[in-house]
């Protein structure tokens, strides 16, 4: 191959890339990070020091997450906070990396410390959720 074939062929990559580059970036949604529409209501709460050893700190806590329509839960992880959430309410979509799920009622779903996401409430009523979570309590 001479080198006005290499050139070429090499300026046909690098085109493709940068297409894809742009049309990659332009097709997904960028994360928010602050929440909107979002209203908590603690339920009940369990300190867990007392109960199992090795926990001092922790409790066990169960929540009321209310989104509006148009709400978003902005983006965050669950290192060091495991937990579970069900949908009572309504329909939920969650943002996993590249995985986008909607969640309806009676669906559930897992949290764990690999877990980063954000969720919005594409629907026109609120999504109201049940999160469960081993938390960490400030000091």
């Amino acid at each position: 191959m001479n080198r006005k074939h290499t050139l070429k062929l090499a300026g046909w990559f690098l085109g493709f890339a940068l297409t894809a580059g742009v049309w990659s970036a332009n097709g997904q949604q960028s994360a928010p990070t602050e929440n909107k529409g979002v209203t908590v209501k603690p339920l009940v709460a369990v300190d867990l020091g007392p109960e199992i050893e090795g926990m001092a700190g922790r409790q066990l806590r169960m929540r009321m997450v209310t989104v509006e329509p148009g709400g978003v839960l902005g983006i965050h992880n669950h290192k060091d906070r495991p937990g579970t959430v069900y949908v009572l309410q309504g329909k939920i979509t969650e943002h996993r990396g590249d995985v986008v799920k909607e969640y309806g009622a009676g669906d559930t779903w897992h949290e764990d410390k690999e877990t980063t996401h954000w969720l919005e409430n594409n629907g026109t009523v609120p999504a109201v959720l049940i999160p469960v979570d081993i938390f960490n309590q400030p000091k």
